[in-house]
């Protein structure tokens, strides 16, 4: 059974189940993968405000206790479909606090080598994300070991445009997912632009809530990178490779 941690946002989660049900070969119900998801927003704290220091409470706690209820339900092979989720000081501690038996997929690992697979020639990778993901840099580092040069936005457009186009409690995506709004976009397009400029040849939207707002394969012919997709992708393998459709 596949286990999803959900809440990180609500909508990321129930979009990782989506895409994992539409990337399985099924032609009846029963031809489906079992999938427990278990969404509790209100228990795992903000992870950017984690990483940024305005909060002593790790959300790996809760994380954790979230594997561990899904684990006693079946599940053996977990998908965290939060970004931010995956920084060190929270993704090491969330290992250290669950199940041996339980495998908990890397999603920027895993978006790495997709990259790498399907793209061999490509260098410059661009990277949207929660500021969280991107103080940390833990897509360039990971980037980094595949060969691969991972590129973020300047301070300034992370600050004034992609933090506020997810997190904005006006307008951002966290509090206006379905459907997203114009100006969220707009300003997601903004970083776009400037990856593109800086000589990225495909960017990652590197954060789950990202793929609900920037829905096209390709934007002026460079390839968008769905993280949640390569997540589902991973999870279906794990669990039953037969099982995904190739794309």
């Amino acid at each position: 059974m596949i286990g999803v941690i959900g809440g990180m946002g609500p909508q990321a989660g129930i979009d990782l189940v989506q895409k994992i049900i539409n990337l399985t070969k099924a032609a009846s119900d029963q031809d489906h993968l079992p999938i427990a998801m278990l969404s509790i927003p209100h228990s795992i704290s903000d992870r950017t405000e984690f990483l940024l220091g305005k909060s002593d409470v790790n959300p790996a706690i809760a994380i954790s206790e979230v594997i561990c209820t899904l684990s006693k339900n079946g599940a053996s092979i977990i998908g965290m479909p939060c970004n931010t989720a995956h920084a060190e000081p929270i993704f090491d501690e969330v290992v250290k606090r669950i199940p041996n038996k339980v495998k908990l997929i890397h999603m920027i690992n895993e978006v790495s080598r997709f990259i790498k697979k399907k793209y061999p020639s490509m260098e410059n990778v661009g990277i949207l994300s929660t500021t969280g993901t991107y103080i940390s840099h833990v897509y360039p580092d990971c980037l980094s070991q595949y060969g691969l040069n991972g590129i973020q936005v300047s301070e300034e457009i992370q600050e004034k445009y992609i933090s506020p186009a997810i997190c904005s409690q006006g307008y951002g995506i966290k509090a206006q997912s379905n459907p997203v709004t114009a100006q969220a976009k707009k300003e997601l397009l903004k970083g776009i632009e400037y990856l593109t400029s800086e000589g990225a040849e495909a960017i990652i939207l590197g954060c789950t809530e990202i793929p609900l707002v920037l829905t096209d394969s390709h934007i002026n012919g460079i390839p968008l990178i769905d993280s949640t997709d390569v997540l589902a992708r991973a999870l279906i393998l794990e669990s039953s490779p037969e099982k995904l459709l190739l794309k």
